[in-house]
């Protein structure tokens, strides 16, 4: 099948997930050029961060990893490798430029992993569950690349900003609240957690090893 065509597929539903991939491939890539990887390395390092959350969700689920269905997940990372090669100067100035395109993809992440193993009927448990799952894997795995200890380890409430997302839209969609309001709510509380988070450093008590 010629690799466009599946371009032509998409639905105003899909919107909030490739914004996602693109927020994650820019915190991926920008973090591959402070490391400074050559080209390849970075669209790898981009493309991994975008798609390994949803990778383990999907194989966690038994059902076709979603971007094996389709080439423009593909096509947003490279959109995202032209935006940070094309506005280099201006993200490298940005303050935190990571941080804020990793928060954006974590929200959005969440959002969609949660309503994919809802639309396949799991308990609520099992769908924040796969929303942590696909907002915070992609990361790990590009920090394991990268050599760094994975933030989610160490930075203020990562995956526990994925989890009270996922409950806030469990509450919301319970009381059938409107689905496009639910999402953009979830999407902007865990963006908003992991924002006074930081700002405040509000962190889960540190595991002590001996004295």
């Amino acid at each position: 099948m010629f690799l466009f065509d599946d371009l032509v597929k998409i639905q105003f539903v899909d919107i909030i997930e490739f914004l996602g991939t693109i927020a994650f491939a820019i915190s991926g890539i920008r973090l591959a050029s402070a490391k400074r990887f050559d080209w390849f390395g970075a669209i790898v390092i981009g493309f991994v961060t975008a798609v390994g959350g949803g990778t383990l969700r999907d194989l966690l689920l038994d059902v076709p990893v979603f971007w094996m269905q389709a080439s423009r997940y593909i096509w947003c990372t490279l959109f995202a490798f032209l935006i940070v090669v094309c506005f280099r100067r201006f993200l490298v100035h940005l303050n935190n430029t990571i941080f804020w395109f990793d928060c954006i993809g974590l929200g959005l992440f969440a959002v969609v992993g949660y309503e994919k193993a809802l639309a396949l009927d799991y308990p609520v448990w099992v769908c924040v569950s796969m929303a942590t799952i696909t907002g915070i894997f992609g990361g790990i795995i590009r920090d394991m690349l990268i050599n760094e200890v994975p933030i989610v380890f160490t930075q203020e409430l990562y995956a526990v900003a994925c989890i009270l997302g996922g409950l806030l839209f469990s509450v919301l969609y319970y009381l059938n609240v409107d689905l496009v309001i639910i999402e953009i709510a979830t999407a902007v509380f865990v963006v908003l957690i992991r924002i006074l988070a930081t700002k405040y450093h509000l962190k889960l008590p540190i595991l002590k090893g001996e004295d």
